[in-house]
């Protein structure tokens, strides 16, 4: 989160002068029904969200340190802000990957109530090993136990030691996101967003049987996928936490060129080709039944 909040800082001005909420819910990756709306709140409305942004992904993880309390109270914003943005757009399992390490925040005292407390209850056992605990009562420590401590302390002296380059990176003036620095990939470096794109373009797949593609009354049919947005009638999908991989890197081949992006020309072929595997992964293949046409990808 801290990564994710520092490269939004230096990646770009409208981070700062509160504006990146104006556009992102219209140009993000695959919106949902529900970012819509959201594009069409009141200005001032935008400039909290992005202030709310900052709060939770640069302040609130250092209430982690701070005890149990303010752990627990940075479980829960952190858990609320990620249902926020599950609910205003498609990115995938990300966002309900990143609650999962939340729920640590909460001890037994604060997740207690979700559990029976009678005899012989897991509650009630825990209890018990906690008024032992307190009466200096130390259980016998069995070699699984000391096996187990040992692996746990291992484990936490090779991840620290892998995370000294995360951290620099997150203390560098070019840091940079989303970047593994072992071959292991154990320890990566994250962030989203350190950039928000003003204006959305759409690459269109386009096909044609027209004897001659060049002619100007050649007729061209649109591919429409799944779910990145196409057809102007069709209301945005609600897919998340599945992932439509295909849709989403669509969106990435729109505002760079094809020779970053050289699968698209692998598509392109396979569309060629009316390959059933490939043309499975899209909602509407114009060309279903009939010859295989001439491909074209076209920036509106």
């Amino acid at each position: 989160m801290l990564g994710a909040g520092l490269i939004k800082l230096r990646g770009d001005r409208c981070w700062w002068d509160l504006t990146c909420m104006d556009f992102h819910y219209e140009t993000q990756p695959v919106p949902n029904p529900a970012a819509y709306f959201l594009h069409h709140t009141p200005w001032w409305a935008h400039r909290l969200e992005v202030l709310g942004n900052h709060l939770v992904e640069l302040l609130v993880p250092f209430f982690v340190f701070l005890g149990r309390r303010m752990c627990g109270l940075h479980g829960a914003l952190q858990i609320l802000f990620q249902v926020i943005l599950i609910i205003s757009g498609n990115l995938s399992f990300l966002n309900w990957l990143t609650i999962v390490p939340s729920i640590a925040c909460f001890d037994d005292a604060a997740l207690g109530f979700l559990f029976p407390s009678g005899p012989g209850s897991l509650k009630d056992r825990v209890l018990k090993m906690q008024k032992e605990e307190a009466r200096g009562v130390q259980p016998v420590q069995r070699f699984g136990c000391v096996v187990r401590r040992v692996a746990n302390l291992s484990l936490g002296v090779l991840v620290t030691y892998l995370s000294v380059p995360v951290v620099l990176n997150l203390l560098s003036s070019k840091q940079v996101m989303n970047t593994s620095f072992n071959s292991l990939r154990i320890v990566n470096t994250y962030g989203a967003f350190g950039s928000i794109t003003k204006e959305r373009t759409e690459v269109i797949l386009q096909g044609t049987t027209s004897p001659n593609a060049s002619a100007p009354d050649a007729v061209w049919e649109e591919y429409e996928f799944r779910c990145k947005p196409g057809a102007l009638d069709r209301r945005p999908c609600l897919i998340s936490p599945y992932h439509y991989r295909l849709d989403w890197l669509m969106w990435f081949a729109a505002f760079q060129t094809y020779e970053q992006h050289e699968w698209i020309i692998h598509l392109a072929g396979r569309l060629l080709a009316n390959d059933a595997e490939t043309l499975s992964l899209l909602a509407l293949n114009p060309f279903e039944g009939r010859a295989p046409p001439r491909v074209r990808a076209a920036l509106p």
